[in-house]
């Protein structure tokens, strides 16, 4: 790996709109820095089963894909144990048989399968592909010193994606929070009833129709800002005021409707 290959990576990073494209710059560069690697990809446990994340230009589709549903070879076997896994000629490899098969139609003849130390997954790896026996051998200290290198990368492109989703966690119960008053405001002033009261019957409503409570009150907030009437107690489960049963009586003929 060439000495600047540090501050490249690092360039890459901050060049990157998110993981995906930080991980599809990670594996093009890998070809391009460790010898005899002629495709790389990138896998990372998520949602408890592996995925590949990305993978670099010319990489033969199923490689690693193959091996997810057979649950075994290099790349999974990396992941979850931990361990550098190298197949220095595919056709003499008795682990995996039914892989080495796979692998050797594909036009693969080497594989070199590396951990990646990543931060809250159970388990990542660099995956290097070579077209020729032992292609990968002269290319496996640079590989190494190449994958400690992504880890730092991949950790932070997660992390940066953890803190986004967080963020849009928060504007999302923001935003529920913001209409849910509002729906209660409604029931206040339409009915005269107390916050609690509202709220409760608003929650009622919610499971009678079996809808969220947040996608109901923004249905009542949007019908009466729309028509700019009472609440729509055909369309919400809500009774709107005055409705039998509901809210302060008719007054002016002594209780009793005309």
């Amino acid at each position: 790996m060439s000495p600047e290959t540090p501050d490249t990576l690092d360039h890459a990073m901050v060049r990157s709109q998110g993981l995906d494209t930080l991980l599809r710059d990670l594996t093009d560069r890998a070809v391009q820095e460790v010898p005899g690697a002629a495709a790389c990809s990138i896998t990372v446990r998520r949602y408890d089963r592996l995925l590949t994340l990305a993978g670099s230009t010319g990489l033969p589709r199923g490689l690693d894909l193959r091996q997810y549903e057979n649950g075994s070879g290099p790349c999974v076997d990396a992941a979850e144990t931990g361990r550098t896994q190298y197949v220095p000629d595919v056709a003499a490899e008795t682990r995996w048989p039914a892989y080495m098969e796979y692998a050797r139609a594909a036009g693969v003849r080497c594989v070199l399968a590396l951990p990646l130390d990543v931060d809250g997954e159970a388990g990542a790896a660099l995956n290097l592909y070579g077209t020729e026996p032992r292609a990968l051998a002269e290319g496996r200290p640079t590989a190494r010193l190449f994958a400690e290198r992504a880890a730092g990368a991949v950790n932070t492109a997660l992390r940066i994606e953890r803190q986004r989703a967080s963020v849009a966690d928060v504007r999302t119960a923001l935003l529920s929070r913001s209409v849910i008053d509002q729906a209660v405001g409604i029931l206040m002033a339409r009915e005269r009833i107390a916050a609690g009261v509202a709220l409760d019957k608003l929650r009622r409503a919610s499971q009678d129709r079996n809808v969220k409570l947040r996608d109901l009150c923004q249905d009542l907030v949007a019908r009466v800002g729309g028509e700019g009437t009472g609440v729509p107690g055909q369309r919400t489960g809500v009774p709107g005021p005055g409705a039998p049963g509901q809210g302060a009586p008719d007054r002016t003929s002594g209780g009793r409707r005309q």
